[in-house]
């Protein structure tokens, strides 16, 4: 291992148990079990190496949101760890997707957690026939009403949890939602919670709740989250992009 290699490695050692703390005093206040909170890195923008190096430190939840980024950087990644017989990894889509792109992100993905539109799950159910693969995914709630932004709304999500539930090859497992800018996460969440009670009432195995982020974790375990998708905490600031 180059120094400069392994100078990341140690910061990013260290940012990684800085979230970890976070999440047990999280759970603590909420009364809750840390070993019952998946945390997905999200390594958008950063290198097939940051993801090896994490991995290395017992990562084994990835996030990313491009389509493009992540097919060639997790393939990188999967020779990588194939090569070295190191344990597998799960990789969470959790950006917004267009219909088009979802055959070619089902072929790849594990979980897409931004499911929110009927068309959307017919084209990734017909990625996972192709590819002969079970998707697990998550139905994205829109907290602020603005479907634009990506999400169901609220009051659609029942119907959109059937659509999904009918497909053979996809796996319903729950809801995730970004709170909005400026909103007050607790609210948000707590929202959130209350469509995951809804669609956990019809499809008692869709118990994932995906909710919080580097800054707004806390209240994400507040709210029953349990998984976070944690980036900036851990990488840093993202790359500049040319």
């Amino acid at each position: 291992m180059t120094a400069d290699a392994a100078a990341r490695l140690e910061q990013l050692r260290a940012n990684l148990a800085a979230v970890h703390e976070r999440i047990a005093r999280g759970c603590a206040e909420a009364g809750r079990d840390p070993g019952a909170v998946t945390l997905v890195v999200v390594t958008k923008y950063f290198p097939a190496s940051d993801v090896l190096l994490l991995h290395r430190l017992g990562v084994r939840h990835f996030g990313e949101n491009r389509d493009q980024e992540a097919g060639e950087k997790f393939a990188e990644v999967r020779r990588a760890l194939d090569d070295a017989g190191e344990p597998y990894l799960t990789l969470h889509f959790i950006g917004q997707l267009q219909s088009n792109k979802a055959a070619h992100v089902a072929g790849y993905a594990d979980v897409v957690e931004s499911v929110d539109r009927a068309k959307l799950v017919t084209a990734l159910a017909k990625g996972a026939h192709a590819a002969d693969r079970r998707l697990q995914v998550l139905l994205q709630v829109s907290l602020d009403g603005a479907a634009s932004r990506g999400g169901v709304l609220p009051e659609q999500a029942d119907e959109l949890a059937d659509v999904v539930a009918a497909q053979g090859l996809l796996e319903l497992r729950g809801v995730m939602a970004v709170a909005p800018l400026g909103a007050d996460p607790d609210e948000a969440f707590a929202r959130l919670h209350d469509v995951a009670d809804g669609i956990r009432a019809r499809h008692p195995d869709a118990d994932w709740i995906s909710a919080g982020m580097s800054g707004d974790l806390e209240a994400g375990l507040r709210h029953g989250a349990t998984h976070l998708r944690v980036g900036t905490a851990i990488l840093g600031s993202r790359p500049s992009l040319l």
